[in-house]
This record gives structure tokens, C-alpha cells and sequence, in this order.
């Protein structure tokens, strides 16, 4: 990772201006840093994730193998940001989970479902015409 992504990474979830910085340079300029970026966004509340949420949504496919990362963790309030505030609103990054959302309707851990993960899912699935899609 160059010296000058990690100067523009946020220091904490209040620096909204390395993450402004850190987004005005692009993808995929950025690239090296994008689970930088999805940390984030671990919690939609935060300044920080305000910042970066818009510019994730458009980076789409690229982020599926770093999104799919979180959905096999263990951190449910992070899979619901990242699949409620960023997958359900990028069809490109939503198709590329396909496995990994109907994983999430199907077999669903009780915290997941907890979470409503399970719904969202199935609300994304839908959304986008993902049902038919293996």
C-alpha cells in the first residue's frame, strides 16, 4: 500500500477528512484500501461511514470478495451496515453475493437472524431479481 493511502486513511470514526480525501482520489486508485474502507462503515452511524457508504456504492463488483469476507465473520451489527446500506443498493455487488444472500436466507445463525439478516436478504434477493440467479 503506498505511503499516500495511508496518509488519507481515517484515524478514528469522526475523521471525515482523510475519508474525504481518500475518496477523491477514485477508483481504482484506492483499491489497495478497500478493507480499509469497509471497516469503516462497521457502524452507518458513524461520520465516517456517512463519507465513504456513497463511495462504496459505487465501486460495486470489486468489493464482493471483501463484503463476502465480513458475511463469514462474526460481527452482525457490520453485516447488516454492509448488507442493508451497501449491497442492498449496489445490483453489481449484490450479484456477485448471490451464494452468499441466499446463505443468509437459508442458514442463517440465530444472531444473524437476530439481526434481520435473513430478511434483508431475502429483500435484496427480490429487489433485484437475484431468486433464479445460482
Amino acid at each position: 500500500m503506498s505511503l499516500n493511502l495511508i496518509n488519507h486513511l481515517p484515524v478514528d470514526k469522526h475523521d471525515t477528512a482523510r475519508a474525504e480525501a481518500l475518496v477523491a482520489l477514485g477508483y481504482p486508485a484506492i483499491s489497495p484500501v478497500l478493507p480499509d474502507l469497509l471497516e469503516c462503515i462497521q457502524d452507518g452511524n458513524w461520520p465516517v461511514a456517512r463519507v465513504i457508504l456513497p463511495f462504496l456504492k459505487n465501486v460495486g463488483a470489486p468489493l464482493a470478495s471483501h463484503v463476502r469476507t465480513i458475511f463469514q465473520g462474526n460481527d452482525d451489527t457490520w453485516k447488516y451496515f454492509v448488507l442493508y446500506f451497501l449491497v442492498g443498493e449496489c445490483k453489481e455487488l449484490a450479484t456477485e453475493l448471490v451464494v452468499d444472500l441466499k446463505r443468509l436466507v437459508n442458514c442463517p445463525t440465530a444472531r444473524e437472524v437476530g439481526e434481520e439478516l435473513d430478511i434483508g436478504a431475502k429483500e435484496i434477493l427480490d429487489k433485484f431479481s437475484l431468486n433464479t440467479v445460482t
